[in-house]
């Protein structure tokens, strides 16, 4: 059975890590002298209260882990902190409807990036440094960020730690769970800081420097300015970004490896040279096609091809141009992107490429088998032979991400006036990419949707951030089952 009573302490815990952020932003209020500091800090009263009952006053002597608790926790704690997250928003009136402060929350939390604001700056800082901040905190993780700070979980937090990390392999880091979370938070936060300096550099003030260092660390996408990075119109910055977006959406354990010493098997990755390949190939497809329709200059449709590639490879979502505008063959490009997501064991989302290259080697394989039905044919990557368990989790996956897509955008239909926004909605959520085509381009937001709509997109939001099965297998029998 499920071990409620520690997990509840679990998320009492974290959420007094939640108040404390809060309080971060009632002095960011009080420094630029805004509305919004009585919010935060009446949020961080509420949210301490609560997390501090939670914690304290359940006695769990059990503080073993199993892969079903795992599975529940990281679940709901994605959800209480994307409820208690909003509360600033809604309390302060910045967005006065609880479904849409609530949206705007899981969408952070998530690395999302939808949004329903239709003038960003008209938010206080403190609101829009928060807004980033959930973007941060949920990019590499709040359950590993949990592991990395609580060192009183330890080992046993292994389960918490799969549930939470993306993509099919992410166990090999380290001889502990609890020392792999540090090393990941500890290089998360130092590229945090690195870009946001450069930031600066190129001409951001502080306070926009941070908040797109923690959007672009956690492949969120959120800006403090209704434009995005097109406000600074500035290729220094967009180049900065692009660099720090490939960076985010790597496979953390290739680093993890490359400051061992072994640089070598950084590059050696079959993921990883694929996840390059498809950025050139793409990058170089879609400049020239917008060269061609006449679009700008060379270095111009080079930047923007580019930027737009790499934040919708690696589901960023920030904006620097109007893909709408471009020609269909190139949409259908940025659409396709969008499925395909980059690295596991990274902050972006989408179905990953080592699960696309699995299952197209796994097809070629198949064709093979079909030609030598005696030959043993494998499925190799980097050289060795995939265990049939991965590769039927990996196709697992893979038909259920499509018919969640199908069954979503059959749903969304009901609420939109055209298919691509439906589509493109569905899509955008699960791989956490914020922007769509449609009635939710880049140049629009998700405010015009009804609230069962916004509710649902939340949803697919939360199962695709946690991948699918870490949440639906919530839905089943066997999981509730001694």
């Amino acid at each position: 059975m499920i071990n409620i009573r520690f997990i509840v302490r679990l998320i009492g815990r974290l959420m007094l890590i939640e108040s404390a952020c809060f309080l971060v932003c009632v002095v960011i209020s009080l420094i630029y002298h805004e509305y919004d500091s009585r919010a935060f800090l009446l949020s961080a009263v509420i949210t301490a209260c609560t997390g501090a009952l939670m914690a304290y006053s359940i006695k769990a002597p059990d503080k073993v882990l199993s892969k079903k608790d795992g599975y529940f926790t990281v679940t709901f704690i994605w959800l209480i902190f994307s409820l208690f997250g909003c509360l600033p928003f809604f309390l302060g009136g910045s967005i006065p409807s609880f479904v849409d402060a609530f949206f705007e929350t899981i969408s952070g939390f998530t690395t999302t990036g939808a949004s329903i604001l239709s003038d960003v700056e008209a938010l206080p800082h403190a609101s829009l440094f928060w807004r980033s901040m959930t973007q941060w905190l949920g990019g590499l993780g709040i359950a590993v960020l949990f592991l990395a700070i609580l060192p009183s979980l330890g080992i046993e937090g292994r389960d918490l730690y799969v549930a939470e990390m993306t993509g099919p392999t992410h166990n090999k880091m380290a001889t502990t769970f609890k020392s792999s979370a540090r090393r990941l938070w500890l290089f998360y936060l130092a590229c945090t800081l690195i870009e946001m300096v450069l930031l600066v550099v190129g001409g951001m003030s502080f306070f926009d420097a941070v908040c797109h260092a923690f959007a672009t660390m956690g492949t969120g996408g959120f800006s403090t300015k209704q434009d995005g990075i097109a406000f600074w119109d500035s290729s220094y910055i967009q180049y900065v970004t692009i660099i720090f977006m490939l960076v985010s959406a790597t496979n953390f354990n290739l680093y993890y490896i490359a400051l061992k010493g072994e640089f070598g098997k950084f590059f050696q990755d079959e993921e990883f040279r694929w996840y390059m390949i498809i950025v050139f190939v793409t990058t170089l497809f879609t400049a020239t096609g917008l060269y061609v329709s006449g679009w700008s200059n060379v270095g111009t449709c080079f930047r923007d091809a580019l930027f737009q590639v790499t934040t919708t490879i690696t589901s960023t979502g920030f904006t620097s141009t109007n893909y709408l505008l471009w020609p269909t063959l190139l949409g259908l490009i940025i659409f396709i992107l969008m499925f395909v997501g980059a690295c596991a064991g990274s902050t972006s989302g989408g179905m990953k490429i080592i699960r696309v290259l699995l299952l197209f080697k796994n097809s070629v394989a198949e064709m093979k088998r079909n030609i030598h039905p005696n030959a043993v044919i494998n499925v190799k990557y980097n050289n060795k032979s995939v265990h049939p368990t991965i590769m039927n989790s990996v196709m697992g996956f893979s038909i259920l991400y499509i018919l969640v897509f199908g069954i979503g955008s059959i749903v969304m239909a009901f609420f939109t006036e055209d298919i691509a926004t439906a589509c493109s909605s569905v899509l955008s959520s699960m791989s956490n990419i914020g922007p769509g085509f449609g009635s939710i381009g880049p140049m629009s937001n998700f405010s015009h949707l009804n609230d069962f709509a916004k509710i649902f997109l939340a949803f697919l939001m939360l199962i695709g951030r946690l991948e699918i099965f870490t949440v639906l297998v919530l839905f089943t029998k066997a999981f509730w089952k001694k």
